[in-house]
């Protein structure tokens, strides 16, 4: 009974510090949340899961130390539950963040974010204008853009180097015009109308050289928002896999020793009785 209860507490502690990692997870998409992406209520669902799992490892670890089965079995019940949460986010993660990805631009380093390249339940959070509102301010607060700005020996950067940089889907899609619509550069953000595609992309007229409006009303901002979310998420979702797969393996193995736990509990009283019954008796002469 001692060699399982010191499995079980192994366990415990095991799940306890990989609900750190998932914690972990929510907590950098939360400071993702707040600096770039900026959609701040993805991340919650992790930060309880993490929770919950840290939690109920403790109970689980108490109950494994002080031989309480009533613990070992909360422990077992809530974390299939919890299990299953995980695997409904994760399925959840990468349904909303499936299609869309960047396209790229002849002779440039970076990608050009389409809106209609994505759909979706998050693409329609994305573009509500309610939801859009509080994300173009979270992205003009966070100055991103005014941070694009590179400087060698004191001499800005010119357009071939600008044009050869790998930017973020936010620095692309926010923070200059779309390739095809003929600006002329300045620096990264300053930019001169010149002759392009203009009567085919309505970002084309949204562009402003104003700081505070840039291409913060643009599609391509929005649809930069959503291929940023995608890369935070997919991220995060390949960890949570293998924690989930860990997961699952020290819920089996709990499961084994919790079971084995009471085989030695119903056989005790028995296998007391019958060590008194043969144990042969002491002569005294």
């Amino acid at each position: 009974m001692r060699t399982s209860n010191h499995l079980i507490g192994l366990l415990n502690f095991l799940t306890f510090l990989l609900s750190i990692v998932i914690l972990g997870g929510g907590i950098w998409l939360s400071s993702r949340a707040n600096s770039t992406d900026c959609l701040k209520f993805l991340q919650w669902p992790l930060i309880v899961i993490g929770a919950s799992i840290m939690v109920v490892s403790l109970a689980g670890f108490a109950g494994a130390c002080y031989r309480n089965t009533f613990l070992m079995w909360l422990y077992l019940f809530v974390m299939f539950f919890i299990i299953a949460a995980l695997i409904g986010f994760i399925i959840f993660a990468y349904a909303v963040t499936d299609k869309g990805s960047g396209r790229p631009v002849l002779n440039k380093g970076y990608l050009e974010y389409y809106l209609q390249d994505y759909s979706g339940w998050l693409k329609d959070r994305v573009v509500d204008e309610s939801y859009w509102a509080k994300i173009s301010s979270c992205i003009r607060d966070s100055k991103v853009c005014s941070k694009t700005g590179r400087t060698f020996n004191g001499v800005p950067e010119t357009y071939d180097m600008f044009s050869m940089r790998k930017l973020s889907p936010i620095e692309s899609g926010c923070c200059k015009p779309p390739t095809e619509c003929g600006y002329v550069y300045v620096n990264e953000t300053l930019w001169n109308p010149g002759s392009g595609l203009a009567a085919t992309n309505l970002d084309c007229s949204r562009w402003s050289n104003d700081q505070q409006m840039l291409c913060y009303q643009c599609d391509s901002c929005k649809a930069g928002v959503l291929g940023s979310l995608k890369k935070s998420w997919r991220k995060v979702s390949v960890i949570n896999i293998v924690v989930l797969i860990l997961l699952v393996i020290f819920y089996v193995i709990g499961c084994a020793a919790f079971r084995n736990n009471k085989k030695i509990d119903n056989s005790e009283p028995y296998g007391e009785a019958r060590m008194t019954k043969t144990q042969p008796s002491r002569i005294h002469l």
